[in-house]
């Protein structure tokens, strides 16, 4: 029997708000959004989850992790890298949310989508302002274990569904999307559902 391959963007916060907007966001692309990851802290383990994303009809699938404020690898982290490293899993990429996290170590990203959408080579910060001259890094409290991991390419945005009104529901979740298209096209992904 051939074994079911998952593209999977893996989204490092998992709030009430967070989940509304990559639910959103998913329906757009035409994905699907494994909603019962989200939670604070990520209520499931990694092995869970996977068996949640291979239950999916389709592709690709967005997957929320989060730490809730822990600076260690707490369990988002712990899940998320499960979920990176399972042999059914192809990672597409990962959007890394900022916050304001103490003793994190951050990770340093391929591009920041900044709260007007913008493409940046320079860090951004929890309402996604841009960090004036520092490289494109992210301070977060699940994004540390990215570092330990091969991602094809992340991409670090404020807070999800916030940034101070300008990535909320009324809106579309405009810099949410972004970040997601920008992994896709980065990827070349082509769904095969179309």
């Amino acid at each position: 029997m051939e074994r079911i391959r998952r593209n999977v963007i893996l989204i490092t916060d998992g709030d009430m708000v967070a989940r509304q907007a990559v639910e959103t966001v998913a329906r757009r692309i035409g994905g699907r959004c494994i909603s019962r990851s989200s939670g604070n802290p990520t209520p499931l383990s990694g092995k869970e989850i996977v068996t949640l994303i291979k239950q999916t009809p389709y592709d690709p699938v967005l997957v929320m992790f989060d730490d809730n404020g822990d600076g260690r690898m707490g369990r988002g982290e712990q899940a998320l890298y499960y979920v990176s490293t399972h042999p059914d899993i192809t990672v597409l990429g990962a959007i890394a949310v900022a916050s304001k996290t103490k003793y994190a170590l951050g990770v340093e990203v391929d591009v920041c989508i900044d709260r007007y959408g913008r493409v940046t080579r320079k860090a951004v910060n929890k309402n996604g302002f841009v960090e004036k001259g520092t490289k494109a890094y992210i301070i977060g409290d699940t994004v540390d274990v990215l570092n330990m991991l091969r991602v094809p390419v992340i991409v670090g945005i404020g807070d999800i569904g916030k940034m101070k009104g300008r990535d909320e529901q009324c809106f579309g979740y405009p810099v949410t999307m972004a970040a997601v298209s920008f992994i896709l096209k980065r990827s070349g992904y082509h769904p095969a559902n179309t």
